[in-house]
């Protein structure tokens, strides 16, 4: 009985880590659209600034017993950690301002594709790492392709990159901006407990946010239902609950599934963004998407020093 009990018990937990995560994924791919809608009312580096201390006080509220005796290693590795996030959610929601809700989570995207590459960099690697396989390659080339045909119009040529603009420029800083974040947190994750970290992090990003909020022009915030219920959906389910939860989940998922799951959720924002905005994508933009999920599945995918996939989660706007 004991041994069936126990089966029955992963079986549960199994299901519940795929829903759940599940769940995870659906809310980062509605925040694109979500976001985009709250552009209207305020200014997108006062809107990350909000949403981040928002988000901060919730983790302090709740981690508040990790944060006691914080050592000064602590403290650098969550300033590093938040550095790189507060500057990937700077470009990224800059971007939004300029380009379409599908097209930023697509390039957000390729952050996974991202990691291996700035991984061949002298002393960004991490110790006992392997180097990019050729399914790695492979991946950035179609990931590339796709980049090229989701955000160049057709008839361009041979100046691949005329139809690039600056919303996807500033998404693709931040997809690096993220890749950056993640190695910088493989690092920190044997050192620092993952409630102290997540909760400095995000810290630190709010003092990122406050110091380049002058960056972004004169900033203005309406406090409309649309930018109240934004902020609310990005801070605590998107940002407190959502990593929270993918913390949880991944202990219980095997990598290929749960690298299966995240690569749904430029998907899920392109489907919102069709469904709040009408944006749809045409044949030779959705050729680039399918390519570019092509290549993100290709990375995530890849086999690690143990022997086991690397699951790089896909950071929602």
């Amino acid at each position: 009985m004991s041994l069936r009990h126990s089966r029955s018990s992963l079986r549960s937990r199994t299901l519940t880590a795929h829903l759940l995560l599940l769940g995870v994924v659906v809310v980062w791919g509605t925040t694109f659209s979500l976001v985009k809608s709250a552009l209207a009312e305020t200014t997108p580096l006062m809107f990350n600034l909000l949403r981040m201390v928002l988000a901060f006080a919730v983790l302090a509220a709740v981690n508040w017993p990790s944060l006691r005796g914080v050592t000064r290693t602590d403290l650098k590795l969550g300033a590093a950690a938040g550095l790189f996030l507060g500057l990937g959610y700077q470009l990224q929601t800059s971007g939004l301002n300029h380009t379409t809700a599908s097209k930023a989570a697509f390039i957000t995207g390729l952050v996974v594709v991202i990691v291996p590459l700035l991984s061949v960099i002298p002393g960004v690697a991490l110790p006992g790492a392997l180097k990019p396989t050729p399914d790695t390659y492979a991946g950035a080339g179609l990931a590339f392709a796709g980049l090229v045909l989701l955000t160049t119009p057709p008839g361009v040529g041979v100046a691949l990159f005329a139809g690039i603009g600056l919303g996807e420029l500033l998404c693709l800083g931040c997809a690096v901006a993220f890749a950056a974040h993640l190695l910088m947190l493989a690092r920190a994750a044997p050192i620092v407990s993952a409630r102290r970290l997540g909760t400095l992090q995000i810290g630190f990003a709010a003092v990122v946010m406050l110091v380049t909020l002058p960056l972004g022009g004169r900033a203005y915030f309406h406090g409309t239902g649309m930018v109240w219920m934004a902020l609310g959906v990005t801070a605590v389910l998107a940002t407190a609950v959502a990593f929270t939860i993918q913390s949880w989940a991944q202990q219980h998922l095997p990598a290929s599934h749960t690298a299966l799951i995240f690569t749904l959720e430029p998907v899920f924002a392109w489907l919102t963004s069709l469904l709040f905005f009408g944006e749809q994508l045409g044949r030779r933009a959705m050729l680039g998407a399918g390519l570019i999920l092509a290549g993100i599945l290709l990375a995530e995918l890849r086999p690690t020093s143990r022997g086991r996939s690397q699951l790089l989660p896909i950071a929602g706007a």
